[in-house]
C-alpha cells in the first residue's frame, strides 16, 4: 500500500487526517473506510468484499497479491479475515509517521505523568 497510485500516498495521508480530525475523528473515519470495505452478511473484511469494494478507497490500483498481502498483515487472529479491530491496527501500522508521532505522545504524556508523580511525592514528604 506504500505506493498507492501516484501523488499522495496513504502512508502520508493517515497523519494528516489525525492532525485535522482529532484521535476520536480519524478512528470514525477509520470505521467508515471498514464498513465501506466489509462483507455486510459476514461483519469482517474478507478477500472477496476487498476485492470488489477497493475502489471505494482508492485502491482500485492495487494487485491481487496486493490485496491478499494486505489482508494477511492484518489478519491478526489468523481466521483470514479483518475485523473492525484489526483494520483500524493495520492502517496505523501502514502509517509510520503516525506511529512515529503516536510514540512521541505516549512519551510526552509519561513525562508529564512522571512530573506529576514527582512533585505530589515531594509535596507530601514537607
Amino acid at each position: 500500500m506504500a505506493g498507492m497510485g501516484k501523488g499522495i500516498g496513504f502512508e502520508d495521508l493517515l497523519p494528516v487526517m489525525a492532525n485535522k480530525l482529532g484521535g476520536e475523528g480519524l478512528i470514525k473515519e477509520l470505521c467508515n473506510g471498514f464498513e465501506l470495505l466489509m462483507d455486510k452478511g459476514k461483519g469482517v473484511i474478507t478477500l472477496e468484499s476487498l476485492r470488489q469494494n477497493a475502489a471505494l478507497l482508492g485502491l482500485q490500483d492495487l494487485e491481487e497479491d496486493e490485496l491478499v498481502s494486505m489482508l494477511r498483515e492484518g489478519d491478526l487472529d489468523g481466521d483470514g479475515a479483518l475485523t473492525q479491530m484489526e483494520f483500524c491496527v493495520l492502517m496505523f501500522r501502514l502509517s509510520p509517521q503516525l506511529m512515529d508521532d503516536s510514540w512521541l505522545f505516549l512519551q510526552e504524556a509519561l513525562q508529564h505523568q512522571f512530573h506529576l508523580n514527582n512533585n505530589n511525592n515531594n509535596d507530601s514528604s514537607v
